[in-house]
Formats: structure tokens, sequence, C-alpha cells
């Protein structure tokens, strides 16, 4: 894909030379008199993987001869014949039939010089005012557009499982955690509904980047724009963009939209990494808290009683490989002068496997969430480990004694020291203790210290309580339907 434009007048150039496209010659060898070496040719050819591009392509190349047509800068017949042979070469692409070869390069290249096998010295006119640097910008904007748009959908189809969980397991009493030791309890469904948030803020990541990258480069040609009076607002309303961008260098040379789309990935890649993590630490047997099926895990070729979160595992793997697309294409971009250079042929590789690893993971995940069982009795056992109702006996004093919030702390401290000298917790610290740290204290401070009553507290706005997390359920169901 490189910056050989075709601002050549309407009319049949080199058609009949022997050195014409097709026969010997690369589709831009008018200037060359020997063609590349085998090396060159390896290092450059694109088609291996843009072939990708296809159905953007045809789109494009549709368009652009619909404008062309519009505004009498190619005949009706040409536009026609045009419009049949590139209808016929995405049928034979459909029927696994087209023949891609490497001696034109490019999807750009392949399609055209089929066209012209299809059509004759029409297909010549479908170039005129764009090169394959627009092209190429067109295509690539049009496949990281959908891949957006289709990312967020799959970010819906996660958040509902997890929604759908959280609603079952609202009052699921579990332990929240902070440095991974038990903190304060929570609920299963309070802990799954923050990954909806986190799975929500990705999604609109998503949508937004689609929003941003939804101008039309195509009119740009190789970066200076055309003499043609061709009409690239309406190339770009027929194919769904917003408008057209409106600085030709930029429009060739930029890939920002697939740096943001790709960061998106990464962010949304880390918060999948870190559920995926979860889901491998609960199904061990030293947490148990929760169970996955033969569909999700694997077996061990020499340990029989194995059963492994592999699916969660290779999750987790997978987001170094969305981060390193990013970073990948960053490193590509950023030394690169204005306007096209052919580093960024490039930019597609990592980007494609990129959402190929996101596309896998979201699936992936959306399965593991629905199919997972909670061990509601292990994480309601654990819920009270660690002393994990501390804070609720230094907010009772607060509120019941009038304490300063430091001076509770100072004595909740105390009293879980003794609870740990007496092999004991906090709810089964005997009164005369307590009262040894305050004699203030009474009996009612019992009532606050098991995880169904610290949980049941918790009501403030996005709190654990179970009514708080029902309210964000009913939230996110509307949101999502």
């Amino acid at each position: 894909m490189t910056e050989k434009a075709s601002n050549t007048p309407p009319q049949d150039v080199h058609m009949a030379k022997p050195d014409a496209p097709g026969q010997g010659q690369a589709m831009w060898g008018g200037r060359f008199s020997a063609k590349p070496a085998d090396l060159m040719q390896a290092i450059n050819v694109s088609i291996g993987f843009d072939k990708r591009l296809a159905p953007q392509d045809l789109a494009g190349s549709r368009a652009h001869a619909a404008m062309l047509k519009a505004q009498a800068v190619i005949s009706a017949a040409d536009e026609a014949a045009i419009q049949d042979g590139l209808s016929r070469i995405e049928a034979e692409i459909a029927d696994g039939v087209f023949p891609f070869r490497d001696e034109y390069e490019d999807i750009h290249m392949n399609v055209e010089a089929r066209l012209r096998e299809l059509i004759g010295p029409a297909a010549g006119r479908l170039h005129t005012a764009r090169s394959r640097n627009d092209q190429v910008a067109l295509d690539f904007r049009m496949w990281v557009r959908e891949a957006c748009h289709r990312t967020a959908g799959q970010l819906q189809a996660l958040q509902r499982a997890l929604v759908a969980q959280a609603e079952t397991h609202a009052d699921t009493l579990m332990p929240g955690f902070t440095h991974l030791q038990p903190a304060q309890p929570v609920t299963f469904g309070h802990h799954l509904m923050a990954y909806v948030e986190m799975f929500g803020r990705d999604a609109s990541r998503f949508t937004d980047a689609a929003v941003r990258m939804n101008e039309c480069p195509l009119g740009a040609a190789a970066l200076a724009g055309s003499p043609f009076p061709i009409d690239r607002h309406a190339t770009a309303k027929a194919l769904g963009f917003d408008r057209p961008t409106a600085n030709s260098l930029d429009s060739v040379s930029s890939r920002d939209f697939a740096l943001e789309a790709l960061a998106a990935g990464a962010i949304c890649a880390t918060h999948l990494s870190r559920l995926a993590e979860e889901i491998v630490i609960w199904m061990t047997p030293q947490f148990g808290f929760i169970a996955l099926s033969d569909a999700f895990t694997t077996g061990s070729s020499i340990m029989p009683q194995k059963k492994n979160p592999d699916a969660a595992e290779l999750v987790r793997a997978k987001a170094g490989r969305m981060l390193a697309a990013f970073t990948q294409l960053a490193v590509v971009m950023k030394g690169l002068p204005l306007a096209y250079s052919k580093d960024m042929q490039e930019d597609k590789v990592p980007t494609f496997e990129a959402f190929d690893v996101l596309d896998l993971s979201l699936g992936a995940m959306t399965g593991m969430v629905a199919d997972l069982t909670p061990n509601a009795a292990r994480m309601a056992a654990a819920a009270g480990a660690g002393f994990s109702t501390a804070t609720d006996l230094a907010d009772w004093l607060v509120r019941t004694l009038d304490m300063p919030f430091r001076d509770a702390h100072h004595i909740t401290g105390a009293a879980v020291k003794r609870a740990e000298q007496l092999g004991c917790d906090l709810a089964d610290l005997p009164l005369d203790e307590m009262k040894a740290l305050d004699p203030r204290i009474g009996s009612g401070v019992y009532e606050v210290l098991t995880p169904a009553a610290s949980v049941a507290s918790r009501k403030s706005y996005g709190g654990a309580a179970p009514d708080q997390v029902r309210a964000q359920v009913a939230r996110w169901k509307d949101l999502l339907q």
C-alpha cells in the first residue's frame, strides 16, 4: 500500500502497451524498467493479511465509482461496468475462488487487476481521483470502526451475564478485599457489579472512538487532494461517515483512530485479566468460592484429580497481546513525517490480531460468567474472617458513644488484638473484655459485628447493601436493553 496516486484524466493510458499491468509489470510499473527483487517483493507484499479488508475495499470502490459518475468524471456506461465487475468480485471472494496474487501486492491492486480481467479498460477509470493512500486509510478506518461497534456489543453481552449473576446473588455474602486481605464484608452481587461498571466504561470508550474516527478520508488522494470535481461529502455519506476529513495530509498519514481503538482494547483487556485472575483464585481449593463446569475447564495428563480454569488463565495471558499491539503501532507511528510512509503498512497485523484476541477473550469471559456457580456457604464463612467487621465496631463507637473516629479506631485495634490473643472473632469477644477497653460499651455492640449486619448497613449510594446492589442491577438492566 503505497502513495502511487492516479490523478490522470479518464483516458485509457497504457492500456494496450506490452508493459500494461497484468502482462509482467506491477500496477505502478510505468516508471520502472525492471521487476522488484524477490526480497523486495517479499517485504513489500501485504495481500496475505490485508485481503481481510476486501469488504471495505469493495464498498469504498462502489461509492467512489458512483460519485465519479454523478460528477461526470466517468461515463454512466463505465460506472455500470465497474459496479457489475465489483459485484462479481464480491461473489468470487464469498465463494472462495477469487485469485489473490502476490504480484499485485495488496487488496487494492488485486481487486483492480481482477476488475480489469472481468470488464476490460473501463476498470482503469476507477482509480481516477484517488490513491492507495486514501484508499487504505478508508478501508482500515472502516474496519476499525466496525470492530469498535462489534466490541461494544460484546461488552454489553458480558455485562448482561454479570448483571444476571449479580441479581441472583445480591444477598450472597463474601469477603471484600484490599491487598488481597479480608477488609469488609460485601456481597457477590456487589463484587460482580464492579465489573459491570468497568466494562461499561470500556464500551463507552469504543463507542466514543468510533464517533471520533467517523470522518471519511477518501478523496484526499495521495496527500494533496484531487484536481477533479469530486464530491467528498457524497462518498462520506454513502459510506456511513458523518463528514469527510478536513485536511488531505492528515487524512492519509494519521492512524490515531487505530491507536485509540487499541488503547481502549488494552484497558478492556486489563479488566478482563483482573476478572480472570479472580476466577482463577476463587476456584482454588484454598478459596473454593466458585465452580466452573467442564465446558470451561480442562484436566491434567498426569494428575487425574485436576480441574484447571484454563479459559480464565488464557484470557489473563492474552491481555499482554493487546498491550503489545498498542505499543507496536505507537512505535511505528512515533517518528513518521507527514504524509504517508510505507511503515504504516505495519498498522494492520497488530490491529487485526488484537481484535481477534479481544473477540475471543470477551466470548470466553461471557461464557464463564454465565457458567460459574458460587459456593455461598464457603463465601459466607470467609466473609467474617480476618476481623472483617472491625470497621463496624469503630463506626458503632462513633455513632453510639460520640467518640472521635481516631479514638474509635485505636480502641477497635485494641479489641482486635485482644480477640487474637483469645483466639476468637470480634463477635465472640466477651462483653467484659469490651468494657475493659471502654466501660461505656454495651451489649448492643454485638448487633453490628456480623457480616450480614455489616453489609446491610452499607446503604450509601453505590454501597454493598443488598438493596443498593438491586438498585444498580435495575439501572443497568434498563441501560442494557
